[in-house]
């Protein structure tokens, strides 16, 4: 089911997402969530989505299975994800949005982190990120604490409608 995505400024999207407890990740309200936002996710060619920008403020996001760093089969589902850095190099490159569409600008982001979660069965997980992936990690995970990209961002442009959106 298609979801509608929040845009800014929805206050919604400044707002940190509640924590989910493990006993709701198997209500039938939570699965048709998470399976609503990878599809909404893949028709608005996003790389991943956080619940906030679906209109629910919840520590939940998806990242496309082409950038999951634990398995390339099936889409990564974090649920009350937390991120630390593992070097203190970072990088600029730049982002858009879903919910800031044809806005783009450059953000500086660690390259290695450690990413702590649930998944969607509500076991634990524990992994190490680098490079895209871990950008992608990051901005979802702003979006669950209330930040935009655009906050962040340096050199704000804004695209033409007839370009292609990433």
């Amino acid at each position: 089911m298609l979801l509608e995505v929040t845009l800014e400024p929805n206050p919604i999207l400044h707002k940190k997402g509640r924590d989910l407890k493990v006993a709701e990740l198997n209500t039938p309200e939570i699965k048709k969530l998470i399976k609503g936002m990878v599809e909404t996710m893949y028709v608005k060619d996003g790389v991943g989505i956080a619940a906030p920008q679906v209109g629910q403020s919840l520590q939940l996001c998806v990242i496309a299975k082409k950038f999951s760093p634990l398995n390339n089969e099936e889409d990564l589902i974090l649920i009350n994800p937390v991120w630390k850095k593992m070097s203190i190099s970072k990088a600029w490159d730049v982002e858009g949005c879903l919910s800031v569409p044809m806005i783009y600008g450059e953000v500086k982001r660690y390259t290695k982190i450690k990413v702590q979660a649930l998944n969607q069965h509500g076991d634990k997980i524990e992994f190490d990120v680098k490079d895209f992936p871990a950008r992608i990690i990051q901005h979802e995970v702003d979006h669950l604490n209330g930040v935009l990209f655009i906050e962040k961002a340096r050199k704000l442009q804004k695209i033409k409608s007839s370009e292609q959106e990433l």
